[in-house]
């Protein structure tokens, strides 16, 4: 699988210089920010921020945050950003009360603002590492587009369940739990990043996925609407393929820790074989629809 073709996809590209254009337009309508150090996906995640800030801001009324906003289109990531092998990374680790949840999103969440500090150097420096063993494990392309952002939550051991989630308003970030190891964080930034690249991809494309439509998730237990299982098909399929190329320069408890992720994923993924080619005839656009074939083919190989 070559995986900078795989994730490189021009209509995302177009998506995110167009969506940036029009929400700096919207915050700043008397001036354009030059790109930055970030590049075009980077602009695009942190512009997402500034305009949930500034919207939230203005519904409560807070003039002094609105102006903030407005005035910093890339919600301050400049004097925030951490050096990683992909390019200036944003790596925060907030206080969970101060993850508030709203309308916008069913799980909590967080903005940069005018407030943000960044995570402590030790969290920096397993951001940094996952960031490295992603890109040397072929997933670089993926993470340095859909991986801006990084929120860590909790602290937590090897065999305990890790959450981590994303949000559709706010692409480019994801929200992770972490044990200390660098190559299982990496693991999950590639399977939330996943998730932000089809969401935009989605978009980009225009496709509207018929919601009736309903295919049984192994991951769920349960049917699922073709948005959530084909969503499921790639991400999980892309944790498989990272997984089975790092684990021979793993020992240990790591090692076996994500032996038996993989042969648990082996066994869910397999009962989609039917299924998953059916729900992407849903899938409009041709080149989305076989990016999406080819990994789900590949990890069943596994």
């Amino acid at each position: 699988m070559d995986n900078p073709g795989l994730f490189d996809f021009p209509p995302t590209t177009r998506l995110h210089r167009e969506r940036t254009r029009k929400i700096h337009t919207i915050l700043s309508p008397d001036t354009q920010p030059q790109p930055s150090a970030l590049g075009p996906a980077g602009d695009y995640c942190l512009a997402h921020h500034a305009l949930e800030g500034a919207e939230s801001a203005a519904r409560c009324g807070d003039r002094a945050t609105f102006d903030w906003y407005t005035a910093n289109p890339r919600a301050g990531a400049a004097t925030s950003a951490t050096p990683a092998a992909l390019g200036p990374r944003v790596v925060v680790a907030p206080d969970l009360t101060d993850l508030p949840r709203s309308p916008i999103s069913e799980t909590p969440y967080y903005l940069l603002g005018p407030g943000t500090e960044t995570a402590p150097l030790g969290l920096r420096t397993l951001a940094t590492g996952a960031f490295t063993t992603a890109a040397d494990t072929g997933f670089g392309t993926l993470l340095a587009a859909h991986a801006v952002v990084v929120v860590l939550l909790r602290t937590k051991q090897l065999g305990d369940t890790l959450d981590s989630w994303t949000i559709t308003r706010l692409p480019g970030t994801v929200f992770l739990d972490h044990v200390d190891d660098p190559v299982v964080l990496a693991r999950d930034l590639i399977h939330e990043a996943g998730h932000n690249w089809l969401n935009d991809a989605l978009t980009a494309t225009g496709c509207k996925i018929d919601d009736q439509a309903a295919f049984h998730s192994p991951w769920k237990q349960s049917m699922r609407p073709a948005f959530g299982f084909l969503h499921a098909c790639w991400a999980f399929p892309l944790t498989m393929l990272y997984t089975a190329r790092v684990l021979e320069h793993t020992e240990g408890d790591v090692q076996s820790f994500l032996a038996a992720y993989l042969d648990q994923q082996r066994t869910k993924l397999a009962t989609t074989a039917a299924d998953h080619p059916r729900a992407l005839e849903l899938i409009g656009d041709e080149g989305l629809r076989e990016r999406l074939a080819a990994v789900h083919r590949q990890a069943l190989t596994l």
